[in-house]
């Protein structure tokens, strides 16, 4: 199986949770490539994708993202299985909490594509989302690296292995693109 995870990354906390990521799935196939170098045929080629995304201010998204969302919405998906992962201040902007995360997956519903990787809301303080499937799940796994930085690691193991992954602990020379 090969495994895409397309991030985007204003202060670098996406960053190093996908470089986490990619070091624990180094058994697979896995490329990681920022959404300000992706085309529509990476969103495409791959057996699985992995999005990663941060919420900013009011519920907007990445810088990178927000600029690549109108091809985004064109992405035909039909066929594909979709994971996400989202990073945001649930106290700050408990209104808006990881809403990039429910903005991506609504497009990919949209545009015919599954998501996978529902995570539990429990555990979290905030009002509203966007991210939220319903009242106990949010569309994939939320992270927030300013309040609860110290559960982060914790989170995205249990989130890969509920994926279904075998995860490791040894290092890996990452495909960048």
């Amino acid at each position: 199986m090969n495994i895409g995870i397309i991030w985007g990354s204003d202060s670098g906390d996406t960053e190093d949770v996908m470089e986490y990521m990619v070091k624990k799935l180094s058994k697979y196939d896995v490329e990681s490539i920022h959404v300000e170098s992706s085309s529509i045929n990476d969103f495409t080629k791959f057996d699985l994708l992995l999005l990663g995304i941060s919420t900013w201010y009011d519920g907007d998204l990445q810088s990178d993202w927000e600029r690549f969302f109108p091809t985004f919405q064109k992405i035909n998906f039909r066929g594909k299985s979709i994971a996400i992962f989202g990073l945001g201040d649930q106290y700050s902007y408990e209104d808006y909490f990881v809403d990039g995360v429910g903005i991506l997956a609504k497009e990919v519903i949209r545009n015919e594509g599954e998501i996978i990787g529902n995570w539990p809301t429990e555990g979290y303080e905030f009002a509203e989302s966007k991210a939220l499937l319903n009242k106990d799940l949010f569309y994939g796994l939320a992270l927030d690296e300013g309040n609860q930085y110290e559960l982060t690691k914790d989170r995205v193991d249990k989130w890969l292995s509920m994926l279904g992954f075998i995860l490791s602990d040894f290092d890996l020379v990452v495909k960048s693109q």
